[in-house]
């Protein structure tokens, strides 16, 4: 599978951006997809994931400001963010399968898109 990211760019403080992720092929499946974030010189932090059922799971820094989100489970994952922070400044990346439970800070995704830049100033 190959995932690739678009949506990303800058705003201010408090602004909203939405990110897309397509997959190849289209109509991919996983038990899991999600959103990973990572800033130079830090870990990766999972922010959001979804399965197959639909049911959602979000770091507790994005919690009431993200939504993960993803048509009858085979279509583009989306992360529409909201209340964006300059802390959220970071390359995001869509991510898919993998092993342990769909939650950030557990699941262990095993694809990993290119990335796409997000920049908040303050």
């Amino acid at each position: 599978v190959v995932l690739e990211e678009s949506g990303g760019g800058s705003v201010q403080t408090g602004g909203s951006l939405r990110l897309s992720c397509a997959t190849t092929p289209p109509n991919y499946s996983s038990y899991c997809m999600g959103w990973f974030r990572l800033v130079p010189g830090k870990e990766r932090e999972a922010v959001a994931c979804i399965d197959s059922f639909g049911r959602t799971n979000y770091a507790d820094s994005v919690k009431g400001r993200f939504t993960i989100s993803r048509d009858n489970a085979r279509g583009p994952l989306a992360l529409q963010m909201n209340a964006l922070k300059p802390e959220d400044s970071a390359m995001y990346y869509c991510a898919s399968g993998g092993v342990y439970d769909c939650v950030p800070g557990i699941w262990a995704p095993e694809h990993l898109g290119q990335g796409t830049q997000v920049t908040v100033s303050s």
